[in-house]
């Protein structure tokens, strides 16, 4: 009976496989069907997520999760197509080789395209996926670090043999149209940057830091990348008392204006980006948040060399809102990306999340407006599912859910702008300067024995109200 039941079920999916022949054309390879003669594991191009269509808009009235409510990339907003106020990326790491493990359990996702091994072949079947998923997304850009897209070697040549095969592959996925809105250099998995990589106090550590990162500089060149990003994870200390601080700050100094001179040898036109955090992995790291950074940047001379990376949940590690970090950057002309998460609230660390929540998106949106747009900056999706988010389309309604978001967020600057309620509001507040005196102060001719004549002509001066709660009503008005 069982024999009979299996050739029953044999049939039934062979005149499956016929049917959808006639009626969708030529089949190809499903994602988890690795046991099949279908493909070799080197050149598979199989759909990796056939259910899936190429994700549209659809506006804000639609229910289906598979599309844009908010996100119309061809639609013009203050002068600019919606695309290129966000330039959205995609995160290879988080999406394609986050796994939901935690320092509490074991990984959750189980992609079917994966086969258990960090192998060449499977970064190569990784790359095919991402740029379907990149496609089907409806976005152009995507960020890396060089360890996540291929496998470490035995030595710093074989990584570096590793690496550029499948950066070769990704160059023919790109094609035309998609590139890297940036590229980075791992410096933290590897126990060898337990110290750090150009904080290390090993000489061996730090020259095997720069030449990664000479590497992965030429790399992102060569697959047209917009940025190249520092995150300093392990630029830091876990105590004074065995750190000798002004040293290793010289050294990450002279690590980063190495960085500046290879890049001009090559050719490479990139933004060079710096990423604040604060803490984690580290207890200190060196680029704490963004004024930290600014003044690090200005004391040796690299002000002119590098702008900023500003990422939300690192801000608020550091005790900022994303708001001040990007104002912060933005007023010191240094906003030149921004990594697109949020933390949780109720939790000390790095979580990682999409950024849903509609008002602080606005307010990032507000930054990004007066700043012009971010270009050849973007917004990367530093984000990854929830431990308990497992299905493959998981994927896709989480970069849908933040992509929305962000548009909803420019869509409300724009409520802002043509109201002007809160402009006027700000206006009012400052304009006590708006006259002859407040200008000679802002002309930096305001000299105290001069203010003091002022003080004394004018008597005790009357402080309006800020309105606080004014400027909040106005702003809560258009979410």
């Amino acid at each position: 009976m069982k024999m009979k039941a299996g050739r029953i079920l044999l049939l039934l999916l062979c005149l499956n496989v016929v049917t959808f022949g006639v009626i969708a054309g030529p089949q190809t390879c499903p994602a988890s069907d690795l046991e099949s003669g279908c493909s070799d594991s080197e050149e598979w191009k199989g759909e990796f997520f056939p259910g899936i269509p190429k994700i549209k808009y659809e506006g804000p009235s639609s229910k289906n999760p598979l599309s844009f409510k908010w996100y119309n990339a061809e639609e013009e907003i203050l002068g600019k197509k919606m695309k290129d106020w966000l330039r959205f990326s995609v995160a290879f790491w988080h999406t394609f080789r986050g796994t939901g493990g935690d320092p509490f359990g074991a990984p959750t996702k189980n992609w079917p395209w994966e086969d258990g091994t960090n192998s060449v072949a499977m970064a190569k079947r990784r790359m095919r996926a991402n740029f379907e998923f990149i496609n089907k997304l409806g976005v152009d850009r995507w960020c890396f670090h060089d360890r996540d897209i291929a496998p470490d070697g035995e030595t710093l040549e074989e990584s570096n043999k590793n690496l550029d095969e499948v950066v070769t592959l990704a160059k023919e996925l790109q094609g035309s149209k998609i590139r890297p809105l940036w590229g980075t250099a791992q410096l933290f998995l590897h126990p060898r940057y337990m110290h750090g990589g150009a904080t290390s106090p090993e000489v061996g550590v730090y020259a095997y830091a720069a030449a990664q990162v000479k590497k992965a500089i030429e790399v992102t060149h060569y697959l047209g990348g917009e940025n190249y990003v520092f995150w300093g994870g392990r630029e830091g200390y876990q105590s004074l008392l065995n750190t000798d601080m002004g040293r290793e700050l010289d050294h990450l100094a002279r690590f980063l204006e190495a960085a500046v001179a290879y890049k001009k040898k090559i050719g490479f036109n990139g933004t060079l980006l710096i990423e604040p955090k604060p803490q984690e992995p580290t207890k200190h790291q060196y680029d704490w948040d963004a004024a930290t950074s600014a003044n690090f940047l200005r004391k040796y001379g690299l002000i002119g060399e590098f702008k900023l990376n500003i990422e939300c949940n690192h801000a608020t590690l550091s005790g900022h809102s994303c708001h001040h970090e990007l104002e912060t950057a933005r007023l010191n002309g240094l906003l030149g990306n921004i990594d697109a998460n949020t933390g949780d609230p109720q939790t000390g660390w790095d979580t990682d999340q999409f950024l849903t929540d509609i008002a602080e998106a606005t307010l990032v949106m507000l930054t990004v407006v007066k700043n012009g747009g971010i270009a050849p900056g973007g917004f990367n999706f530093d984000a990854k599912l929830r431990r308990e988010s497992t299905d493959v389309e998981d994927l896709f309604i989480a970069h849908i859910s933040g992509m929305d978001t962000l548009a909803r967020g420019l869509r409300n600057v724009v409520k802002l702008i043509e109201d002007g309620s809160l402009d006027e509001l700000v206006r009012k507040r400052y304009e006590s300067f708006d006259t002859e005196i407040g200008a000679h102060i802002e002309a930096g001719k305001g000299d105290f024995e001069y203010l003091e004549k002022k003080a004394i002509e004018w008597g005790e001066p009357r402080v309006p109200s800020a309105k606080q709660e004014l400027a909040e009503m106005l702003f809560q008005s258009v979410l």
